[in-house]
């Protein structure tokens, strides 16, 4: 064979053998990728956690999102194994880690993100306004229990019973607004953005912002199955950069975290300014303390929220190590 004829079947095959070994390169890499499966819900302040599904791959981490309509929902997956890391306010994952759910609390990701709001024609200004109405709330949401130590430190009485100073009605985040916007209800508890829509679409106006108990500012919590932090170390080791990577993305640009939460959260069913009001009224994060949760934990005990057979402590569930680690390689503060 001469030396032409040889240059001529290389010229004509290495294409072809670029575009196989590329193939098969990129079928390795995509086979490399360790699969996560994460339940979040559709709230402006849980937007980061949702964001890693674009930032885990340069982690070697594929992020498998499924959508709940609130934080107890998970629970019953993270029991089947169908769920490996959630996104759940502090009440629910306490709930959860004291009925058995074998889950621990691996980082803090927001903070803030509710609202006590009125209906417009109402005349409610303060909590004693509440008096004698009925005020809609997420039953086993972080909600409830900032509205009942509200109403503890106002003063008044609660029941969905009726016989009290306030009537609670339990609704889904999703028809709190329908049901303040139609008056069937007075007043609402709800998160962000839901809640600043109501007051941006004119049928709702802040009562205040429910953070002067001894909750403060409520943190939500990303929880890890025991499966995942015992026995796939690496992946969660991994997975905790992806989280801080997603977080310090969104709290150093801003017009990206708006863009991805407007435009891929909620398809466009928010407005700019819905988004920007509701993240002046909730912070991106990742810290969360031992004091918070156990804090949080006694007063879901004090009004029954819950139904937990063994209150947990917080230092017996709650692993910051792979946060910590993650925070310093990456040096975020």
């Amino acid at each position: 064979m001469t030396s032409t004829m040889t240059s001529k079947m290389l010229t004509k095959t290495t294409p072809r053998a670029l575009l196989c070994a590329g193939l098969i390169a990129a079928s390795a890499a995509a086979q490399a990728e360790d699969l996560v499966r994460l339940g979040n819900l559709k709230f402006a302040h849980y937007g980061a956690v949702s964001y890693m599904k674009e930032v885990c791959g340069k982690y070697g981490v594929k992020i498998d999102e499924r959508m709940f309509a609130k934080g107890p929902d998970i629970m019953p997956a993270m029991v089947a194994g169908e769920i490996d890391v959630a996104a759940l306010a502090s009440d629910g994952a306490i709930s959860g880690r004291a009925n058995g759910v074998p889950i621990l609390t691996v980082a803090g990701f927001a903070k803030g993100g509710a609202r006590i709001v009125a209906g417009t024609a109402t005349g409610i200004k303060n909590l004693k306004d509440l008096k004698g109405r009925k005020v809609g709330v997420t039953r086993g949401g972080m909600q409830e229990i900032l509205l009942m130590a509200e109403l503890e430190k106002a003063g008044l009485s609660w029941s969905d019973k009726g016989g009290k100073d306030v009537q609670i009605v339990y609704l889904g985040f999703a028809d709190l607004n329908q049901a303040l916007a139609t008056q069937q209800i007075d007043a609402m508890c709800q998160s962000e953005p839901q809640s600043s829509q109501a007051i941006n679409k004119k049928f709702g106006v802040e009562v205040l912002k429910p953070y002067d108990t001894a909750i403060g500012e409520p943190y939500r919590l990303l929880v890890m199955s025991e499966k995942l932090y015992g026995e796939k170390k690496d992946v969660a080791r991994r997975l905790m950069k992806c989280f801080v990577d997603a977080t310090a993305s969104f709290n150093r640009d801003p017009a990206l975290a708006e863009h991805y939460v407007k435009d891929q959260m909620f398809k466009g069913q928010i407005s700019s300014q819905d988004f920007r009001d509701a993240m002046d009224n909730a912070d991106y994060t990742y810290d969360v303390s031992l004091e918070h949760i156990d804090t949080v934990t006694g007063l879901m005990q004090k009004f029954g929220v819950g139904r937990m057979s063994h209150p947990p402590k917080a230092a017996e569930w709650v692993k910051l190590d792979l946060l910590q680690a993650a925070k310093s390689e990456l040096k975020v503060k």
